[in-house]
């Protein structure tokens, strides 16, 4: 027991200077649990078993009496609580798991804690499905009638929220035997990408890098260097293209069962159902990005081929650096404190938030082996308090990547007052905050230079973001349509997915980038696809909310960041368009998206000026 806490707790500690990036921090998951024999989370576990079943015992079969009852209000209501407590505890125990997990994928004690609490954690929510289904069985009427006391009418937005779902529920042993199988089926198929992806190795120059390190090569100044990049990641994703195939035919498959059996009909109602977001809303939105090709990508493309002295640029060089471009490495303290004084420009009490986060050990920056690739905040659970996992190099992209990630960050700590079941907020509206806080971050450093061509660089660089964030990402969700549409008809081949893909990155790259051999694969590395199907538009939503929100707050900065960290404070207790409502925003109006990538044209117009 000794000797595994110990390899933890060390694994756990400050990574040393390297690269000139300084101390890179990693996270204390002790603020959750010592290590994986900790007494306390053994004694967690068994906890939420065991109440878990007193909560069955307490309440299955008795909500619709209990609201027929003179006393349903406060009876609910307590009921509800200690929902919410349950749910709380069972979130900071499966979120312990999965952080230990993402610290490093490749270990096998970690797999097996994390596959093994996942199993326990999914029994146990098995004794509490009834729960939210008895709840919806309740007569609108008389559920509101409980709902104006105020006990239960505190719980009015989650018990709204849930009442959604109505439609697409199932008997009571349908929704068991499908919260069983999740073990075994698609929560499985989630590990062995995991896994999968992890313990890969790309033979570059030589040397054998995992995905994080390999995808900063085709940022790297040498074009060859790039090119070499960029073949590695075709080679060693192509020699294990059955198997991503397979996993993807596999769970657009389970998830055409699980969507034929809760009545959905399109491939991506249960996501906006999820998003709480209208259908023709996202169709809006996709329309307008689509509508926008030729004046976003397409437009910068061709500009940056001129740049480099091509009509066309290789694929490899889509995100390459200017040519002449001034290298810049950011240390992590560097980067630490940009973050926090562009947060503190705007709102002190969000940087103090931010801050807490560095001081308190709640970030994993460095990569290694075996470690999740990517960058994600972790909301854990309002009992304690999120983390942070980024993936840093130094690069001016890893300094907003890390202001994107806090912002998440922040927003969950303000949220987290909600309580367990209305902090969660909607995926479409869970990237305003990051998003706003990486544009905060990107206004500060622009400002801070003085130089025309960093200025360039720099404002190039945000552009490229913005078009990841927004023509890449509905180009994401178009392929994943086609995907699942195709799915319907039957199993896909590699070659066919590969086409799928293909056709799609050509209409939204444009005929300045030339899809070269190789490229073809790389469908298959974006977790996205495999761990949340159609979560990919919530970026681009993100997105261009936030430009139309940035616009609101240059405009009129009076009173704007009390409303703006009222609006994150709100969690899931509201919809979109009622946190809109103060900033004088419509995400139904269709000129509203328009408004969002306008901004990015005008960042375009700006580069075509500089020449």
């Amino acid at each position: 027991m000794t000797m595994l806490f110990d390899s933890i707790r060390s694994a756990m500690a400050p990574s040393p200077v390297s690269g000139g990036l300084g101390v890179l921090p990693q996270w204390r998951l002790e603020d959750l649990y010592e290590s994986m024999e900790s007494p306390r989370f053994a004694a967690d576990l068994e906890r939420a078993r065991r109440e878990a079943k007193e909560f069955a015992a307490a309440w299955r079969g008795k909500l619709g009496g209990i609201a027929d009852s003179g006393e349903a209000g406060e009876r609910l209501a307590e009921s509800v609580r200690g929902y919410e407590a349950l749910q709380d505890l069972i979130g900071r125990v499966m979120s312990y798991a999965s952080l230990l997990y993402a610290s490093d994928t490749s270990d096998a004690a970690r797999a097996k804690f994390y596959g093994d609490v996942n199993e326990r954690v999914t029994e146990l929510a098995g004794d509490l499905l009834f729960f939210e289904l008895e709840l919806n069985r309740i007569a609108d009427a008389t559920l509101e009638a409980a709902m104006a006391r105020p006990a239960l009418g505190r719980y009015r937005p989650w018990l709204e929220d849930i009442r959604k779902e109505k439609p697409h529920q199932l008997p009571d042993e349908i929704e068991q035997l499908f919260l069983e199988k999740s073990v075994s089926g698609a929560a499985a198929w989630n590990r062995l990408f995991d896994e999968t992806m992890s313990a890969l190795r790309f033979d570059f120059e030589g040397e054998s890098l995992t995905l994080e390190p390999l995808l900063g090569k085709l940022q790297d100044p040498d074009e060859k260097k790039r090119e070499a990049a960029a073949n590695a990641l075709a080679l060693t994703l192509g020699a294990n293209l059955r198997l991503f195939s397979l996993v993807t035919n596999t769970l657009a498959k389970d998830k055409e069962v699980s969507d034929r059996w809760r009545k959905f009909e399109d491939v991506a109602d249960s996501r906006h159902l999820a998003n709480r977001v209208e259908p023709e809303v996202v169709e809006a939105l996709v329309t307008a990005v689509t509508d926008a090709y030729p004046r976003l990508s397409h437009r910068y493309y061709a500009l940056k081929a001129r740049w480099f002295g091509q009509e066309r640029l290789a694929h490899w060089d889509r995100n390459a650096p200017l040519p002449g471009a001034p290298p810049r490495v950011y240390a992590w303290e560097t980067a630490r404190d940009t973050v926090l004084d562009a947060y503190r420009g705007f709102s002190p009490r969000m940087a103090d938030i931010a801050r807490r986060f560095f001081d308190e050990g709640w970030i994993d920056a460095p990569v290694r082996p075996g470690k999740a690739p990517g960058a994600f905040a972790h909301p854990t659970t309002p009992s304690a308090h999120p983390y942070v996992l980024v993936n840093y190099l130094g690069k001016p992209r890893d300094v907003t990547t890390l202001a994107h990630e806090l912002g998440h960050g922040v927003h969950q700590v303000l949220a987290g007052v909600n309580g367990a079941l209305m902090a969660p907020t909607p995926l479409t509206l869970a990237e305003t905050a990051s998003v706003f806080g990486e544009m905060l971050t990107f206004r500060a450093m622009l400002a801070a230079t003085d130089d025309p061509a960093e200025r360039k660089t720099m404002l190039a660089s945000k552009v490229e973001d913005m078009l990841n964030t927004v023509v890449r990402q509905i180009a994401f969700y178009k392929f994943e349509r086609l995907v699942h549409l195709e799915r319907r008809k039957g199993e896909l081949t590699a070659d066919r997915i590969s086409e799928l893909w293909m056709s799609v990155q050509a209409e939204s790259l444009g005929p300045a980038i030339e899809l070269k051999s190789g490229y073809e694969t790389y469908w298959a590395y974006i977790g996205h696809f495999i761990h949340s199907p159609f979560y990919v538009y919530a970026y681009a939503f993100g997105d261009c909310l936030v430009n139309s929100l940035y616009g609101v707050y240059e405009r009129s900065r009076e009173g704007f960041a009390e409303r703006y960290l009222a609006m994150l404070a709100a969690g899931g207790s509201k919809s979109y368009s009622e946190l809109l409502k103060p900033f004088g925003l419509d995400a139904k109006d269709p000129a509203f998206w328009s408004i969002g990538l306008s901004v990015i044209e005008r960042m375009i117009g700006e580069l075509e000026e500089m020449g």
